[in-house]
């Protein structure tokens, strides 16, 4: 982001009210490199493509809100292959981390990464300091530390059926094991904080929150999350779970978030309430079936229908349920864009 649009997002987290109303969104390998004309694989192989996408993005849509910017990342393989996994590539596919542990008597015998050296992570870091000053010459600044949250990472580690099984057969071991994964964030999100001083936000990502009740949230996810997102003194603490469900949203403040994005299956107005306006919501457009597959007339229909349920727009960044989805084309993101400036304008 520009010293500008963070001004805005920090004036967005404060409860101005911004007219018109800001448009923001999560870009990274699912959409980038295709709508970029690359494939998946070069984006996550070529250094300079992966910077021109990005590139490309911010002279597209100038105005556009993109988190977190420049994100260097291999997808799901990002931290779970400094635990250790077989990271699986194809060259217009989405890369796959295999699990590491057949079962949590493996445990043990994980490894505890160094977030220095191991796995994908030093190329993670070493990427945005290869092209730091070129990014600062578009006026742009590495702004956010990024992890997938621990039991995401632990689904990876595990394969997503144990783990949830283990959180009711053995649930000591698994507290200790989203400890340990804990611990590994922490360390990594302060080696990326530590890298780039313009950081000044984190940003963790953890759809399995989703797939809890209650109890097993209080017990399994909002201890190491509050842990987490009090790790860092930053402004910004952005927490994407689109994962249908409310089960982490009466926990939010507490957690420390001020930044959510969520499922698309619940509205802007209903979270809000259940927010009580505290927290910053990023969306609400549904991104496969309007955002991906729907025409600009389904994207401006979308966007009024949204407009129209929210009574206060204070605290509101439009944009999708989720991340930028594959597929999206050039003519429905400016159509996001004309729609919002139209209805939401001063």
């Amino acid at each position: 982001m520009t010293d500008e649009q963070w001004q805005i997002l920090l004036a967005i987290i404060k409860g101005e009210n911004l007219k018109p109303l800001p448009v923001g969104f999560i870009i990274d390998s699912p959409w980038l490199p295709n709508w970029a004309g690359i494939s998946i694989f070069d984006y996550f192989s070529n250094p300079e493509l992966w910077f021109l996408a990005n590139i490309k993005a911010i002279k597209t849509f100038p105005e556009v809100l993109f988190f977190p910017g420049f994100w260097s990342e291999y997808g799901m393989c990002s931290e779970p292959s400094a635990f250790g996994s077989r990271c699986i590539w194809g060259e217009n596919e989405f890369p796959f981390a295999e699990k590491v542990l057949q079962s949590i008597s493996d445990l043990p015998n994980l490894p505890q990464p160094d977030v220095h050296k191991d796995g994908l992570l030093p190329f993670i870091i070493k990427r945005p300091i290869q092209f730091q000053k070129h990014i600062e010459e578009q006026g742009r600044r590495i702004r956010f530390a990024v992890s997938r949250g621990p039991l995401n990472i632990a689904s990876f580690l595990m394969g997503s059926t144990d783990f949830l099984i283990a959180l009711k057969t053995q649930p000591k071991e698994i507290n200790l094991f989203l400890k340990r994964i804990s611990n590994f964030i922490i360390e990594w999100l302060w080696f990326q904080k530590e890298t780039f001083p313009s950081v000044d936000g984190m940003f963790l990502l953890d759809d399995m929150v989703g797939f809890l009740g209650e109890g097993d949230f209080c017990t399994f996810a909002l201890p190491f999350l509050t842990k987490i997102f009090h790790s860092l003194d930053v402004s910004i603490k952005f927490f994407h779970n689109d994962t249908p469900g409310m089960v982490s949203v009466p926990y939010l403040k507490e957690i420390g978030v001020n930044l959510y994005n969520f499922s698309f299956q619940h509205s802007l107005q209903e979270m809000k309430e259940a927010t009580k306006n505290e927290i910053v919501l990023l969306g609400n457009i549904p991104p496969r079936e309007v955002m991906s597959e729907g025409t600009p007339e389904t994207v401006v229909e979308s966007v009024r229908q949204t407009l129209n349920m929210v009574r206060d727009t204070s605290k509101i960044i439009l944009s999708c349920g989720g991340g930028m989805p594959p597929g999206v084309p050039t003519k429905n993101i400016i159509a996001f864009l004309e729609t919002v400036k139209r209805l939401t304008k001063k």
